[in-house]
């Protein structure tokens, strides 16, 4: 695979607070341009990227990042994401609720979103860096009970982000219809490459178009 066909493999990322319309547009340009599997912008923007890049697959994220709202917030901020244009969440689960070994009440409020998306693609953010490798593995069949799509390793906002290591452990606890999300400090292609090697259906990253074009 060419360092330009691993695009296919991104989630084309611009998630900083300070974001602004012009970095976004640049984003979207180049996702169109090199083939991202999507671009991951805030939802303020869905629907002023879904009007200017019709073509575009966009991705957006809910309780982000640090998961605590309740589940009503999440479900309400999934729905206005896919009318806004957005095909696919990004959710970040409640980390309290799995420190506190809450593990049902996790599964339940993965399941209420997964209901809210619908036919749309709900990934689970599981901010691994905070967990034991219990709670990773009850994550694991908790993302796979509620039937979501993808179980992602990080935000990127927290103290670490996606290691090869948690991804062998996922494979080894998710269903077999759970797909792999990597995300948080994939700054190279080689990172890139490491990590859809290693099984990863898709990884988030703001870099990897920009290293990939100065290869071109």
């Amino acid at each position: 695979m060419t360092d330009l066909e691993m695009l296919s493999y991104v989630d084309h990322t611009q998630l900083k607070a300070f974001a602004t319309w012009e970095d976004i547009e640049e984003l979207c340009r180049e996702a169109v341009e090199y083939k991202t599997a999507t671009v991951c912008i805030p939802p303020c923007y869905i629907s002023r990227v879904h009007k200017e890049f019709p073509t575009l697959a966009i991705c957006t994220v809910v309780g982000f990042p640090l998961g605590y709202s309740v589940t009503e917030s999440k479900v309400l901020e999934t729905k206005k994401a896919i009318e806004d244009g957005a095909v696919e969440v990004d959710m970040v689960v409640n980390i309290s609720d799995v420190k506190n070994g809450e593990y049902k009440k996790v599964e339940e409020e993965i399941a209420e979103l997964k209901k809210a998306a619908g036919d749309q693609v709900l990934k689970v953010i599981i901010e691994a860096c905070y967990l034991t490798e219990e709670e990773k593995i009850a994550m694991c069949k908790a993302v796979t009970a509620a039937g979501a799509d993808y179980i992602k390793t990080s935000t990127g906002f927290g103290t670490g982000g996606a290691t090869l290591e948690d991804i062998e452990l996922f494979k080894k606890h998710i269903g077999p219809d759970v797909k792999i999300k990597a995300a948080g400090g994939v700054r190279t292609l080689e990172d890139l490459r490491a990590f859809i090697e290693a099984g990863c259906h898709r990884v988030g990253a703001s870099a990897a178009v920009k290293l990939a074009a100065q290869k071109k």
